[in-house]
C-alpha cells in the first residue's frame, strides 16, 4: 500500500476528462488499495482517481461502515435536489453549501467487474454524484455562484503560489 500524493486545485489535471477502465488487471487493483489508504489518510469519505493524478474513470468511497468501488460510472436518472455544506481534498478547508440531486440511480462497474444498477439517496447520493464529477474534470466550485468560484479559484491559486 502506498499513500497518494492529492492534487490541489488548480492543479489543470483535475479539468481533465477521465479515460474508461478497461481492464480489471493487477494495477487497477493495486490503484484502488493505493486510493483506499489515501482516503482514509486525508480522512475522506470519496476519493476519485483523477485527484491523485491518474487518469481513470475510477472512485472509491466509504459511508457508514459501507465501502463502494464505482468504476466507469453514469448518472441515469436524478430526482429532486438538495442544498448541504461540501468539501473535497482537493480544495483542503474550503466547505460551501452545493445544490445536488436528492435521488440518483446510477450504473457502474464495481472491482469484481460486475455490472451494479443502483439508486441512492441522501448525502450517499451527493457522495456519488460529487466524485463522479470528478471524472468529468467538473469541480465543486463550478456548481456555485460565479462570485464565490472566483472568491475560492483566487484564494486556492493564491495559496498555490505561496507554496513554490
Amino acid at each position: 500500500m502506498a499513500v497518494l500524493d492529492v492534487l490541489i486545485y488548480p492543479n489543470p489535471a483535475l479539468r481533465a476528462e477521465a479515460a474508461e477502465v478497461t481492464d480489471w488487471n493487477e494495477e487497477l487493483r493495486k490503484l484502488m488499495t493505493d486510493m483506499w489508504e489515501t482516503m482514509y489518510i486525508s480522512k475522506g469519505v470519496g476519493l476519485a482517481a483523477p485527484q491523485v493524478g491518474v487518469s481513470k474513470k475510477l472512485i472509491v468511497i466509504e459511508y457508514e461502515g459501507e465501502k463502494h468501488v464505482v468504476i466507469n460510472p453514469s448518472i441515469i436518472e436524478e430526482d429532486g435536489f438538495e442544498r448541504a455544506e461540501e468539501g473535497c481534498l482537493s480544495f483542503p478547508g474550503v466547505y460551501e453549501s452545493v445544490e445536488r440531486p436528492a435521488k440518483i440511480r446510477v450504473v457502474y462497474w464495481d472491482e469484481a467487474g460486475a455490472r451494479r444498477d443502483e439508486v441512492i439517496e441522501g448525502f450517499l447520493a451527493r457522495v456519488f454524484a460529487h466524485e463522479i464529477d470528478h471524472l468529468s474534470g467538473r469541480l465543486f466550485i463550478d456548481r456555485l455562484s460565479p462570485l464565490k468560484k472566483g472568491f475560492i479559484r483566487k484564494k486556492m491559486e493564491r495559496q498555490a503560489r505561496e507554496k513554490s
